[in-house]
């Protein structure tokens, strides 16, 4: 590596990694980019793959592969490893535990985790969804549960086995709860014989009174009256108190007073938080920088920390505000956010080289979008020169498709994600029901990958 060019290094290359590197790429500058995995994944479409409605590959791609171009232009280093821990005095991370990296300038892009709001032991009996262990992992809880209900003679011990769980009514929680009722209503009636999988219950649990809390109380009401439609059982109002291998505890209100309700359940999906990477506290300890509650770091107007502009968080783990007209507000965590802050930190950091002063990150809201399922969707988009344009149903639900087909990476991708949704719509196939190792089995070596201990067989 060339001692004449700054040092810049990357951490983790999703949607906010990827657009530094590629802002980065034509500069007179050093990158090295490192991420625990080798491939950069299209999250909004996570759910597809554990519902088996994609295969791993149409939702992912090689991170060399992705960063072909950027590669030749001969100052990119891509290495695949974890960042265990951040020593900003001596501008220095450690990989995997042992080797160490210095850096000039740092970008860190880590993502978020799962929040289990201090209850940590329902990890095991709840799984999220953030990455590819994750939908592998639920896919084999998913369609081991209807495995496991063939198997029983009696009705009541076949009951929890078909009562389906999502905690966390926003768009994750919708979409998985609403792929899931349809895969019991539409795509496999008729594929066993003791049970009829139309019988299938799918609980959605939200602890606020609307679906979707983000959108507009419009659109959220159209999205639980189609969720309802679809077969989901959506209860609003509902506070989660325990998670078991049996099933879920919950408080609702019932006028004045307080109901603990018991939902037998043999799968349980959480969708209801985030947190930081935990790359995010040792990033703090290094730095004196100041987390939020959910463990994200807190950054400057222009995405560098106080103390440290050398150094910048971008995306899921930066508690960033967006600085425009009139007070700031928090930037939420989707996508476009990321994507734009990886720009933007890039920039900046182009700036510093050259001494000029930085700018105050600005985030641009397009607006959200959110799939319930077969022709239902909700849209709320803001349109330049005329304002919001919101609407619900079967035209949101081909804004969706097209959408989300167009932000895929790779032309390869988008092919076989579209050929997949038109195979799917004519025959409600789901030709990814495949998994590697029996239920079980699978669980305990998703749950070893992600560091959590291992699930108890079913």
């Amino acid at each position: 590596m060339s001692g004449t060019k700054p040092r810049v290094l990357v951490i983790g290359c999703g949607f906010g990694g990827l657009e530094t590197v590629r802002a980065l790429s034509k500069a007179e500058v050093e990158i090295t980019l490192v991420d625990r995995t080798n491939h950069h994944l299209f999250q909004p479409l996570l759910y597809q793959v554990a519902t088996a409605g994609l295969s791993a590959p149409a939702v992912s791609a090689p991170i060399r592969h992705t960063l072909r171009r950027e590669m030749k232009r001969g100052n990119l280093t891509i290495l695949q490893a974890e960042v265990t821990g951040i020593d900003a005095g001596a501008r220095q991370v450690t990989l995997d535990g042992r080797e160490t990296l210095d850096y000039d300038h740092l970008i860190v892009a880590a993502g978020a985790t799962h929040s289990y709001f201090g209850h940590d032991d329902w990890a095991v009996h709840a799984p999220g969804l953030k990455t590819l262990a994750d939908a592998f992992n639920l896919r084999a809880r998913v369609i081991g549960a209807f495995e496991r209900a063939e198997r029983c003679t009696d009705a009541a011990q076949r009951e929890p086995w078909m009562t389906f769980v999502v905690i966390g009514a926003g768009p994750t929680g919708v979409e998985m709860a609403g792929t899931m009722a349809e895969i019991a209503q539409h795509t496999l009636p008729q594929e066993f014989r003791r049970i009829d999988s139309r019988r299938t219950r799918v609980v959605l649990l939200e602890g606020s009174e609307r679906v979707l809390g983000t959108f507009v109380p419009s659109l959220s009401a159209r999205a639980r009256e189609q969720l309802t439609k679809l077969g989901v059982d959506v209860r609003t109002g509902c506070k989660v108190t325990a998670i078991d291998a049996d099933g879920v505890s919950y408080e609702s209100r019932d006028g004045d007073a307080t109901r603990t309700q018991r939902l037998p359940s043999k799968t349980v999906i959480w969708a209801a938080g985030v947190a930081g990477s935990p790359l995010g506290r040792s990033l703090a300890a290094s730095t004196g920088a100041a987390l939020d509650r959910a463990g994200r770091v807190v950054v400057e107007p222009d995405l560098s920390l106080a103390g440290h502009p050398e150094i910048a968080v971008i995306g899921d783990l930066a508690a960033a505000k967006s600085y425009g007209t009139g007070e700031p507000k928090p930037v939420p965590g989707v996508s476009p956010g990321a994507k734009q802050m990886g720009r933007v930190a890039a920039a900046n950091l182009l700036r510093r080289l050259r001494g000029d002063a930085t700018r105050p990150f600005h985030y641009v809201d397009y607006g959200s979008l959110a799939t319930i399922g077969r022709k239902a969707a909700v849209v709320d988009l803001t349109v330049p020169g005329l304002g919001a344009l919101r609407f619900a149903g079967y035209f949101a639900w081909l804004f969706w498709l097209f959408a989300h087909i167009y932000f895929l990476i790779g032309f390869r991708n988008r092919l076989i994600v579209m050929i997949d949704w038109a195979w799917a719509y004519w025959t409600y196939e789901r030709n990814a029901r495949v998994v590697a190792e029996p239920a079980a089995v699978l669980t305990n070596e998703a749950a070893a990958t992600l560091g959590r201990p291992p699930a108890t067989p079913p």
